[in-house]
């Protein structure tokens, strides 16, 4: 949902469409019109809007609480204010959260419920959850947490749960999954038919699906990112043989045709937007056009002018934005204090580091392949120094110039980056943390990154950025 609170007009419309208040309209509409309904989310309650970022999730979590979920499990942006305050927003919550996979490392114990069984029509519905390896990125730093969360040790998580707790009397078995819908066909592929799951129901990927998959008998769905639409099952149970025997997949779109907005929320949430608009509704700067950032597997315009500011700032010779931490798909002309926070939420630190031009090269050889652009990877920005094409027929580095020239693998070149990305250089970069600080040469160039671009935003009035070819894909 990632603080998709507020409805929007359509482009080249006039009707309303998503927000939580015409949401909750819905899900009431239905819940007075069917006796057996369950609502639940795969997660991603948390981040991608100033409301939910203002208050660390708390406005969030009190706002969910309007919407009464049946079940939810974690995403990996669930985390993002730390472990600690997770705990926190947890025991505000009014709702379950189920995860079977984030464990305590010391004493081998589970973070989260595990699992939950439901009782609806007569029937007991086991609902259990797993996470994306995503969520550990955020966590690398604290040694206590550790977690199964390779599809493999999933699996056996899930058949865990399935093992101790699924009795006889259980009809319905649900995992709510935060690892994306590739991996969600490939978790189902490993999950024993004795276990007896039933259905899948994802996040992470963002994925809109037109009807569900169906691997080794297991159910699959997902439904996009935001408040725009909403995934419908109806399900018919077979009491005897404990599985799904028909069922009805709606791709649902909210909007102000199928339900009334529920008012005592759109109050509530208002209460929020209005301390947000006046805090930020300043203007900081006037671009000379629109940036945008569609995609975050390619380069960008906003991707570009954000890349670099940072390396104004760094002074290097490369630098490494991760697309994941530009949050809006356009920004200005006109930017508010509002827009700025809503484009960047995370704020980091930003190290330069020394490395020789044969690592710079491995480097982007894989953050430039294909199977790093399937939109669970880690894809990142650069600055205008730099050109890299990538062969996608030969799945090779074609060439890397910095500064016009040509890198050469024994000389040596700066890179700065996140230190999120530091803390996953290995997965995300192909280099080690001790690799990249090898050389001694290590230095924090701002403690804030969010500070540097600001002032970027606030000194460079009336420009723009352009995408110049900087990341080709042949």
């Amino acid at each position: 949902m990632h603080g998709d609170f507020l409805a929007e007009m359509q482009s080249g419309k006039k009707e309303l469409i998503g927000g939580i208040a015409l949401l909750s309209g819905y899900i009431n509409k239905v819940r007075k019109e069917e006796e057996n309904v369950l609502y639940v989310i795969a997660g991603d309650m948390l981040q991608g809007s100033l409301i939910d970022s203002e208050w660390k999730g708390l406005s969030t979590i009190e706002i969910m609480n309007w919407l009464a979920p049946d079940v939810v499990t974690l995403g990996n942006h669930e985390i993002d204010y730390g472990l600690p305050h997770l705990l926190f927003l947890e025991k505000i919550a009014n709702f379950p959260i189920v995860n079977a996979n984030l464990y305590i490392r010391k004493n081998n114990k589970r973070l989260m419920q595990p699992y939950l069984i439901l009782k609806k029509a007569g029937f007991d519905i086991l609902f259990t959850g797993v996470l994306t390896e995503k969520v550990m990125d955020a966590l690398k730093q604290d040694s206590l947490i550790g977690s199964f969360v390779n599809l493999s040790e999933a699996s056996k998580e899930v058949g865990k749960i399935c093992n101790a707790y699924k009795n006889d009397d259980i009809d319905l078995t649900i995992i709510l999954t935060h690892i994306g819908y590739e991996s969600d066909l490939k978790l189902a592929k490993l999950l024993k038919p004795e276990w007896g799951v039933d259905m899948i129901i994802g996040g992470h990927s963002h994925s809109i699906l037109k009807k569900p998959a169906k691997v080794n008998n297991i159910l699959i769905a997902q439904a996009g990112v935001g408040t725009n639409q909403i995934g419908r099952f109806d399900i018919v149970v077979d009491d005897d043989t404990n599985s799904i025997v028909d069922y009805k997949w709606q791709l649902v779109q909210i909007d102000e045709t199928i339900a009334e907005p529920d008012k005592k929320l759109e109050e509530y949430i208002s209460s929020y937007k209005n301390e947000v608009d006046k805090k930020y509704n300043t203007l900081i700067c006037k671009l000379s056009k629109e940036l945008t950032h569609p995609q975050r597997e390619i380069e960008t315009s906003l991707g570009n002018f954000v890349a670099d500011a940072f390396e104004e700032r760094a002074e290097s010779d490369v630098v490494l934005v991760g697309s994941g931490s530009i949050r809006v798909k356009q920004l200005g002309p006109a930017v508010t204090l509002k827009d700025f926070y809503s484009c960047f939420p995370y704020d980091d630190v930003i190290t330069r580091y020394t490395i020789t031009g044969k690592q710079l090269k491995q480097i982007f050889s894989h953050i430039m392949r294909i199977e790093n652009r399937d939109g669970e990877g880690e894809c990142y920005q650069v600055n205008s120094k730099v050109k890299a094409i990538y062969s996608d027929k030969n799945k090779k580095l074609k060439s890397l110039t910095v500064g016009g020239k040509s890198v050469i693998d024994s000389q040596q070149y700066t890179m700065s980056l996140q230190n999120f990305h530091f803390a996953n250089a290995a997965p995300y970069l192909n280099i080690t943390q001790t690799e990249l600080l090898n050389s001694n040469k290590t230095k924090v160039i701002s403690t804030s990154v969010q500070e540097v671009l600001e002032e970027y935003f606030r000194n460079n009035n009336n420009t723009s950025a352009e995408i110049e070819g900087r990341l080709v894909y042949v």
